[in-house]
């Protein structure tokens, strides 16, 4: 599982070992990995040229140490100071391994192999000054490999969040622990790929933000056994679609019924089209509570307004809120609920429940998808760029699967499916919805392969991406 930890946990961490190591010892451990990564990105070291963005603060100094040791490996090195002040110490090992100082930043190199962000730090708030976006810019535009110190420049560590202009960097090379804006959008978009340098830091054993691996998720999988019946798999119960959207109850079924459902029983006005799709589908035509036997509901694809959003709150097993499900929902009655609910809206849903604008939801997604599982008690998972489950407590999981190409008409109605059918299967809350994230964004992965895909495409290559996690468990 990859864990990230706020800037303060991070700080008390790195005061703590400071106070037991030489001066400046952490900074060279740094410092070396930094080199070392990019070195591994240069290939040949000797005879490139690597410019550093050198701000004030000790992501400067990690840059000026580590170019002094591609210095002395014959590389040619010129830092370019956009800061008021530098490391004196980084400055003084690279001047003496060769390497070149620049004071005025419109003197920068024009070419480079390879360019270092040392501009800001962890603790950096809001975008580039002017200055130092000009240069920024005229580095992304000369083709040169940009590598961030330990967070692009302009995002917050602890969000993700962009204020201005951030620097896009190639690779994030990142110190002792993963911060929540390498993880999540827009931070993480402009990370690039991540590396990780350990250095030492003893870190509380919750993070702030965790997102599942292969493996994680492959633990979590449930598996039928030789006394497996349809009932023990999980039954889970599917309110959607109608008369104008039939097409959200076939797919919410299908992914459930992708999802390792014992059996689906399907309550609305679509059975007939759910039925042609899937015929081992239990129709009924409702009302929920007199529907059979399920282990857990999903109500709201496709909804309009089909009543039976009460039934399913009042009765006592888990259910999944999504979609029209989500439109006039009382944050008192699902607190009141005698057994768990998820909530999956999208940003525009989310924004309705919050009372504020889409805009706001997207540029702080972290607090607001904390704030949603607060108000409701519930689970929410919150669809986007970056899609994020958050638990009344415990941390917010971030899923590091997926594609652009999901952002096609009918695609949550999948991921509802699939998540209830987790849900009835017996898995948390938490755990059913970063599993069916996770399962549905490694499927849109092999059926897109970086072309359209739509959302009957995602569903059918759901087996698949399953296959593709039980492997690794062997």
């Amino acid at each position: 599982m990859r864990t990230a930890y706020r800037v303060e946990t991070v700080r008390a961490a790195e005061a703590e070992l400071m106070a037991r190591l030489p001066d400046g010892a952490l900074m060279q451990r740094a410092a070396a990995g930094l080199a070392a990564a990019c070195a591994g990105l240069l290939g040949r070291v000797y005879g490139a040229r690597v410019v550093l963005l050198v701000g004030s603060g000790d992501n400067g100094g990690d840059a000026l140490y580590a170019g002094a040791r591609l210095a002395r490996r014959g590389a040619g090195v010129s830092a370019v100071l956009l800061g008021p002040r530098a490391h004196e110490g980084g400055l003084t090992a690279l001047r003496a391994a060769g390497g070149r100082v620049v004071e005025d930043p419109s003197a920068a190199p024009e070419r480079a192999d390879l360019v270092v962000d040392g501009i800001t730090g962890i603790g950096g708030r809001g975008g580039l000054r002017p200055e130092a976006a000009r240069v920024v810019r005229a580095a992304r535009d000369s083709g040169a490999v940009l590598v961030a110190v330990d967070l692009p420049s302009g995002v917050d560590a602890d969000t993700g969040e962009v204020t201005g202009e951030a620097v896009h960097a190639d690779v994030t090379v990142t110190f002792g622990a993963y911060k929540p804006g390498l993880l999540i959008d827009p931070g993480r978009e402009r990370a690039g790929a991540l590396r990780l340098v350990g250095i030492g830091l003893s870190l509380p054993p919750e993070p702030d933000v965790e997102a599942l691996q292969h493996a994680d998720v492959a633990r979590l999988l449930p598996v039928p056994v030789g006394e497996s019946d349809k009932y023990r798999r999980g039954v889970v119960g599917i309110v959607a679609g109608s008369a104008r959207y039939p097409g959200a109850a076939v797919l919410a079924v299908t992914g459930a019924l992708r999802g390792g459902a014992g059996a689906v029983r399907y309550v609305g006005p679509a059975g007939d089209a759910v039925l042609a799709r899937h015929p081992e589908t239990l129709v009924h035509a409702g009302p929920p509570a007199k529907a059979g036997r399920v282990q857990a509901w999903v109500i709201g694809p496709g909804l309009g307004d089909t009543p039976g959003v009460d039934d399913v709150l009042g009765s006592d097993v888990p259910v999944l809120v999504d979609a029209d499900g989500l439109r006039h929902l009382d944050p008192a009655a699902v607190r009141a609920r005698p057994a768990p609910t998820v909530l999956t809206p999208h940003a525009g849903e989310a924004a309705a429940l919050l009372g504020t604008a889409r805009e706001d939801v997207e540029s702080r997604r972290l607090e607001a998808v904390r704030e949603l599982a607060g108000r409701y008690g519930a689970t929410v998972l919150l669809k986007g760029s970056t899609t994020l489950v958050a638990s009344a407590g415990g941390p917010v999981r971030v899923n590091p699967t997926g594609t652009p190409w999901l952002a096609t008409a009918g695609s949550g109605d999948v991921l509802s499916g699939l998540a209830g059918s987790l849900l009835a299967a017996g898995l948390a809350p938490r755990d059913a919805a970063s599993v069916g994230a996770y399962l549905h964004g490694l499927a849109a992965r092999r059926a897109s392969r970086d072309a359209p895909v739509a959302a009957h495409d995602v569903a059918d290559a759901l087996p698949g991406a399953w296959r593709d996690v039980r492997d690794v468990r062997g």
